[in-house]
């Protein structure tokens, strides 16, 4: 078998499923991706996308929001029940409420239609830049019962290993190397996602999950607190938080 190397995350060595049912769409966006180097699996329903899925292995999804038999959110939903593969959501409903759903099934990232092939194939990039192995990683970090590993981007909860998604992985982390300081979401939108502006519902709702995963009462959190109107902490136990961060989930900057 041959030895993993830097070379593993350059994209000729990545496949990408794509599912859209707009054959029109589908053919652009796959010449594009095929353009950047990738190799491109193709399906046209959400059924078909679960056997390709779980028959190719791939290191992304690109997955429609409408889709027949099985629309993209359900499908996101299964995914997550059987592998951490990354999952980008293309929508062309543009309501917040519609995002934010896909989110909340574990997609992590979402584009609008219409949508530029170019900045989907940029996303695809960032998204697997994250998610692929680092050959020199940071080292381990642990606090308050966590033990994050960036080599093998796997988490600990008192022993337990979470099912964390790559941006999931990728916010905890960045909280996990500052603690007790504060980021808004604008910023943890350009230091997570690497946007210079996006919807910051992005960043409210993966907090969320995560602290589904990781708090005893999600509804009082005790690790990534809220600092009223200003953002996010994670509270590594040292008790120097602001007396303001346990005033809730609504204000500026701070939901």
């Amino acid at each position: 078998m041959t030895t993993p190397t830097a070379s593993s995350a350059e994209p000729g060595n990545r496949r990408i499923l794509l599912v859209e049912d707009e054959q029109t769409i589908a053919d652009v966006v796959r010449d594009y991706l095929l353009q950047a180097g990738f190799q491109v699996d193709m399906a046209g329903d959400g059924f078909t996308a679960l056997q390709l899925a779980a028959a190719r292995q791939p290191d992304l999804v690109i997955l429609d929001r409408m889709l027949p038999g099985l629309d993209g959110v359900e499908v996101c939903r299964r995914l997550r029940q059987t592998m951490s593969v990354p999952v980008i959501m293309v929508t062309a409903l543009g309501t917040e409420d519609d995002r934010i759903l896909g989110l909340e099934m574990g997609a992590d990232d979402y584009v609008t239609k219409p949508f530029s092939p170019r900045e989907l194939v940029l996303r695809v990039k960032s998204v697997l830049r994250r998610s692929i192995k680092e050959f020199a990683p940071e080292p381990p970090v642990e606090a308050a019962g966590l033990e994050l590993d960036p080599a093998s981007r796997t988490v600990t909860h008192h022993g337990v290993r979470l099912a964390l998604t790559v941006r999931e992985f990728d916010l905890l982390a960045f909280l996990m190397r500052r603690p007790n300081q504060v980021f808004s979401r604008e910023e943890l939108i350009k230091a997570v996602w690497g946007w210079d502006f996006g919807d910051l519902s992005t960043v409210t709702v993966h907090v969320r999950r995560l602290r589904e995963k990781i708090e005893a009462n999600p509804t009082k959190p005790e690790l990534i607190k809220t600092v009223w109107g200003v953002g996010y902490l994670f509270d590594s136990g040292a008790g120097n938080v602001p007396e303001q961060a346990d005033r809730g989930e609504h204000g500026h900057g701070g939901q």
